[in-house]
Order: C-alpha cells, then sequence, then structure tokens
C-alpha cells in the first residue's frame, strides 16, 4: 500500500505539466522581453551619450526662447543683466559638498527672461556671493525645468525653500511669469577661479549598466528553460517507475 502510494504521488497529471508549461512560457517570454527591452537601453544610452559629449564640446549657439528634451545639454550662449533680488537658493549636492545652486533671472535686451543656475554656494557663503551689475555674457548648457522637488521633499515657495530647479514655480513665486523661458542655463567656469558662485559643475555622466541587465534577464530566461527541462526529464522518470 505505501510502496503503491508512493508511486500514485510520483505521478504528476496532465494540470500539472500543462500547469507547469505555460508558467514556464510565460517566465521565458518575460524574462526575454525584459533583456531586449535592456538592449534597446542600451542603444539609446550610448546614443544619448555621443549626443551630450557632441553638445558639451561645440560652439554655443544663441540661447533659444524654447528648449524641448533634444535640446538638453546643448552649448548656448546669451546676454542681458541680472536680476539679483529675484534669485533663488536651490538646495544643492555636488562634488564640492552641500550647499545651494544660485539660480538668477536674466533679463535679455528684447525682453525675455533667463534662468540661469549661476553655480555652487556652500552654505555659509549663501549670501555672499558676486553679484555683477551691468550687462552681462553668459554662457553655458541648456537645462530642462526640475518640477515638483527633490531630495524627498516637495518645493515650498511660500517658505522660499527649494529642493530642485523648477523654473516655473520660482518664476511665479518672483513674479516673473510669463517672459521666463521654460528651461534653465547652467553657468560654465568662470574665468577667476575661487570667486562664487563656482559655476561648471553639470554632471553630465550618465551610468550605463544596461548590458548587464541584459545579460541578467537573459540568463534567467535560459535558467527558467533548464529547470523546466529537469523537472521534465524527472517527472517522465517517475512516471516509468
Amino acid at each position: 500500500m505505501t510502496s503503491a502510494g508512493t508511486g500514485e504521488r510520483r505521478r504528476r497529471s496532465p494540470g500539472f505539466l500543462i500547469g507547469l508549461t505555460l508558467i514556464t512560457l510565460l517566465l521565458f517570454a518575460g524574462f526575454g522581453a525584459l533583456g531586449v527591452w535592456q538592449v534597446q537601453r542600451l542603444a539609446w544610452k550610448r546614443d544619448l551619450i555621443a549626443r551630450v559629449d557632441a553638445r558639451i564640446h561645440a560652439a554655443p549657439v544663441p540661447a533659444p526662447r524654447a528648449a524641448t528634451r533634444d535640446d538638453e545639454y546643448r552649448r548656448v550662449t546669451t546676454n542681458g543683466i541680472f536680476l539679483h533680488d529675484r534669485s533663488a537658493l536651490v538646495l544643492a549636492s555636488t562634488v564640492r559638498g552641500a550647499g545651494y545652486w544660485v539660480l538668477t533671472p536674466l533679463r535679455h535686451p528684447d525682453g525675455t527672461i533667463l534662468m540661469v543656475n549661476r553655480g555652487f554656494v556652500p552654505p555659509d557663503a549663501k549670501t555672499h556671493y558676486d553679484r555683477p551689475n551691468g550687462p552681462v555674457q553668459i554662457t553655458g548648457l541648456i537645462r530642462l525645468t526640475e518640477p515638483g522637488g527633490g531630495f524627498l521633499r516637495a518645493n515650498n515657495p511660500a517658505a522660499d525653500r527649494w529642493y530642485s530647479r523648477d523654473v516655473a514655480a520660482i518664476a511665479s513665486a518672483r513674479r516673473l511669469a510669463p517672459a521666463v523661458t521654460s528651461y534653465f542655463i547652467d553657468a560654465q567656469a568662470g574665468s577667476s577661479p575661487g570667486r562664487l558662485p563656482i559655476g561648471g559643475l553639470t554632471v553630465v555622466s550618465f551610468p550605463n549598466n544596461h548590458l548587464q541587465y541584459a545579460i541578467t534577464w537573459f540568463a534567467l530566461a535560459i535558467m527558467t528553460v533548464g529547470a523546466y527541462i529537469i523537472v521534465m526529464r524527472q517527472t517522465g522518470k517517475d512516471n516509468r517507475k
């Protein structure tokens, strides 16, 4: 009785085998799709890195009135007069430590206002940095607005606390809209080292781990099939017994 019962338990029902096959197919398809997606992401990331590298080393072009994602990190130049009394300090974490970005509106001669990230200042210097008067020439990289907030905290315009470079929110709080462009410019490093704010700290390196991720997903797909084959072989042996 015991031996017969054990033999019966070892036999796998057709329903079990069909279910196992379906689950294996779903897992294989899912892992394979994720692997293909990572391969596509790899191609996209390599293209992005190449485009950004070409843009940051290209000759600057006049700053446009509007910018899209295709314009990000494009090197531009513009001129105007800083509106220092409308500046905003945005919390920053940089290679130089924690501190603030100084975002200052720049009024162009045609009336357009561009938000310029003049650079980084440490906490003890957030009120002691250069404020040039008169016309200035600015060269830097186009950056897209960062709405909402950052550092797991939302921007608080009423309290003048900024955790991301949200152009629209800052412009509204400083009563600059609607003449402000939808992007800001990361100013390049100045010609006088040690002067504040410190420009030229734009991070232009992008992590590219998509190849490793793709290999992992494809490996899981292969392992799924391997495990299925092992189970099916063992099931066949048990049924023959």
